[in-house]
């Protein structure tokens, strides 16, 4: 068993590449996937180079992690039927290749414990499951933040959480053609807010400058989350914290329980994912749509669509 994958072999160098699979197992599903999503986060910084350094991370590996398809086969201990569609969180089934992320192939084996049934209607906006989960770890079990720093992708999806959840965010974002979107929320340019007291802020720019400012807008006895991910050290001056006797919290990526939380938010519709992705492309196109999605200011969202892969 094989696939066609996307394979960065080192920094800025793609190509679609045919890899070996591993032999599913009783527990394995086989997904062979629609589409799959690329970060402008933990991606953009591997494509890059500029990732800071991970166990387990190297080159020449297989990325992604937000990928959606339909299941092809079902070992009898999988927990999943041939024919449901899944959200795959990536896969380490291509042998000797680094599959860290492991999500941009035309076919994975994975357990069936990390594939989870979407809810019914749901296509290709599923590929943003992973990024929901993420947003919702970062506010779970905690007090609604009032402001969100950054109106990409994820913060869009933080605001329409907390929205969910009952809260009335205010989101900065510094590019105007980014600011539009906005739904229960108002999403405003930091340098025209003067407000010093927000209880609550949830950072998911990556700008590791700006926690110094952050602090001086927090109310005392507040949190500051940090949700995105810092390839630079991150530092403050230690009097305005101490004042305000400031929290800083740092969010990783969602844990299983987040993603049915918010599988079941989407069922529901109390939650929605239209809107968010702006771009797709071909997988023969690779290295025209991942430069686009790491460095198009339009490109919110690119997926790859395996649909139409050779």
């Amino acid at each position: 068993m094989d696939t066609i994958a996307v394979l960065l072999r080192e920094p800025e160098k793609l190509e679609l590449s045919r890899l070996a699979l591993n032999l599913p197992t009783e527990a394995d599903v086989v997904v062979d996937i629609e589409w799959s999503g690329i970060s402008t986060g933990t991606e953009r910084l591997l494509w890059s180079g500029k990732m800071p350094h991970f166990p387990g991370m190297g080159y020449p590996l297989v990325p992604g992690y937000e990928s959606v398809g339909l299941v092809s086969h079902a070992g009898a201990a999988s927990g999943h039927a041939v024919g449901s569609r899944v959200f795959v969180p990536g896969a380490r089934c291509f042998g000797d290749v680094r599959g860290l992320f492991g999500g941009a192939a035309a076919r994975l084996v994975v357990p069936g414990s990390r594939a989870t049934r979407l809810a019914d209607g749901m296509e290709r906006d599923g590929v943003l499951l992973a990024l929901a989960g993420t947003a919702q770890h970062a506010l779970a079990g905690h007090a609604l933040p009032e402001l969100i720093v950054g109106h990409g992708v994820l913060g869009r999806l933080l605001a329409r959480l907390v929205v969910a959840h009952g809260g009335a965010p205010t989101v900065w974002e510094t590019q105007a053609d980014r600011r539009e979107g906005a739904r229960g929320y108002q999403v405003i340019d930091p340098a025209g807010d003067t407000r010093q007291d927000y209880r609550g802020i949830v950072d998911v720019s990556g700008d590791s400058s700006l926690l110094e400012k952050l602090i001086l807008r927090l109310a005392p006895r507040h949190e500051i989350v940090l949700a995105g991910f810092y390839s630079d050290r991150l530092s403050f001056p230690f009097p305005p914290a101490f004042m305000r006797e400031v929290r800083i919290r740092i969010a990783a990526e969602w844990q299983p329980q987040d993603l049915v939380t918010v599988n079941a938010m989407l069922a529901d519709g109390r939650l929605a994912l239209d809107g968010l992705i702006t771009h797709s492309g071909r997988p023969a196109d690779v290295n025209d749509v991942y430069r686009t999605a790491f460095t198009d200011p339009a490109c919110l969202k690119m997926v790859l669509d395996w649909r139409v892969a050779a």
